[in-house]
Formats: structure tokens, sequence, C-alpha cells
């Protein structure tokens, strides 16, 4: 053989060992890496909402309990929190409180314990998770009343539920009430925004409210970007038609779950442990 068919030769063997290797690590490379299924349909996330939901859109989570997403922001700010409304029928569930002073939880644990339909955080606890008002769990009262102040939701043994102002309606202890959480400030009474002294830090906010048409609504904003004057007027310029509304413990220990599918499922967890928290579920 010459020796430019022998170079030839060599040159075109180099190729195929070059061609054989490259396709031998490509082959190692599918069967250890990620498997791509290319006829899989996937949902692009477009608005950053569970299930791309659409913006002030009631969605239905449950018999009698829709959600709903809307951007609130404060007058002359560019920057929003986009916050989450849970409507409820109080005529399709049941309420409780959950109060568990010597193994708080949170949320989402609340939420795994409970299998509710909804929960929310309830009033403000002190530093050994004891409430700081009264709490009426399952027909167990703990804690004393506010007196002149502050807000109280609640359900009788009837199973009729209520929001209300302790100002304009003490609590008596005569009540027939099987559930019952306190907190303060209430924001809005008789649809109009109440006045009271607060600070004007910019904190993770939740709240229940009840609307004109007598729905509970449980509003959580989970960024830090309200102070509780700001959240009052928002409650007022808001298209949720609120009667009264009353804030719950803040900060740290803001949470919303909703046991929803798609756009339904909202999981806000608290920063910290709970020891006190209202349940949702349906009858």
């Amino acid at each position: 053989m010459s020796d430019e068919v022998q170079g030839n030769f060599d040159g075109r063997a180099q190729i195929m060992v070059v061609l054989v290797n490259l396709l031998l690590a490509f082959s190692l490379l599918a069967c250890d890496g990620p498997i791509l299924n290319l006829g899989a349909s996937t949902t692009p996330t477009v608005t950053g909402l569970p299930g791309n939901a659409q913006l002030n859109t009631w969605y239905p989570a449950a018999r009698g309990i829709d959600v709903r997403y809307e951007n609130w922001k404060t007058a002359g700010e560019t920057d929003y929190d986009t916050v989450t409304i849970t409507r409820v029928d109080p005529q399709t569930v049941t309420l409780s409180i959950g109060y568990q002073p010597d193994k708080p939880l949170l949320m989402s644990q609340w939420m795994q314990q409970e299998h509710a339909a909804a929960i929310i955080n309830g009033g403000y606890f002190d530093s050994n998770d004891q409430a700081t008002a009264l709490v009426i769990a399952n027909g167990q009262t703990y804690g004393s009343t506010y007196s002149g102040f502050g807000g109280m939701l609640s359900m009788d043994r009837n199973g009729h539920i209520s929001l209300r102002s302790l100002q304009q309606q003490p609590y008596n202890s005569g009540e027939s009430l099987a559930q019952a959480v306190q907190s303060s400030p209430m924001l809005v009474m008789g649809s109009k925004r109440t006045q009271f002294s607060a600070t004007p830090a910019q904190s993770r906010r939740s709240m229940v409210a009840v609307d004109k048409n007598g729905k509970l609504l449980f509003i959580s904003s989970p960024d830090d970007m309200f102070s509780l004057d700001q959240l009052a007027d928002l409650l007022i310029s808001s298209d949720l038609s609120i009667n009264t509304a009353l804030n719950l413990d803040g900060g740290a220990s803001t949470g919303l779950y909703v046991n929803g599918s798609e756009q339904t499922h909202v999981t806000i967890d608290s920063f910290v442990l709970l020891p006190l928290v209202v349940i949702i579920k349906e009858k």
C-alpha cells in the first residue's frame, strides 16, 4: 500500500473513532441525565399566581368558598402587594378556633392536622404562646376579653357566625358561644374606616371581614407593604363591598391556606409557630 493511500486510510479511521466516541458519550448522557418528555403539555408561569390565575377574578375552591387575587398599592406608590382574598358563605361552613399554646404549629402544619377547607392565623399571643385576649375553642374559654376596643369573630352554639366591634357590643360571659377569637383594631365599621392609634410600620397583614352580602372574607397581604392606616384605607377603596373588618395578628404570624386546586391552592405559610388559628370546614 502506498504512503498516500495509507495516510488517507489512517485519517478516515481517526474520524470514525471520534464519531464513535461522540455517539458513546451522548448515549451515556442520555442514560444518566434527565429524561426530556417532549410530548408533555406544560403550563408556563405567566401571572405568577397559583394555576396562572387572573387578577380580580373569583375562583371556586369548594362549596361556598371562593378565592380571588388583587394587586393593592397605596396612593403615589409604584410597588404593590398581591393580596389573596378568600370569600366564605357562612351558611355552608363551620368555624372553629384552634388553640394549642402547649403545641404551636406552623400554618402548614395546622393545615395537615386539621384537613380544613381554609385556615387563617388568629389574634395576638405573648412570648409564652398564650393568647392576649379572650379565646373560646370548642366551648372552652381561655383568657379575658378586650374591653372598649378591638373586635371578635365568633360562632354560637347554633352555628351562626358573626364579626363585631367590642366597643359597640362588648362580650358578655353569658353568651352562648362555641368558638371565638378577639383581636385589634377594628379597621372598618358600618362600611367606614375607623380611627385608631397604630405605628406607621409596614408589615405582613391578615384580616377578617364581612361584606355587604354577609359573606366572610379572609384577607392576606404576605409582603411588608402596608401600615394599618394604609390597610384601612385600602379596604374602603377596594371593590369588596366591606361592611366590617378586623385586623388579625400580622407580621411573622401571617398565614393563609386554602385546600383548593389549581387557582385556589393557597399556601401562605407563617414564619413562626402559631398557637391560635381560625379553621373553616365544609358542613
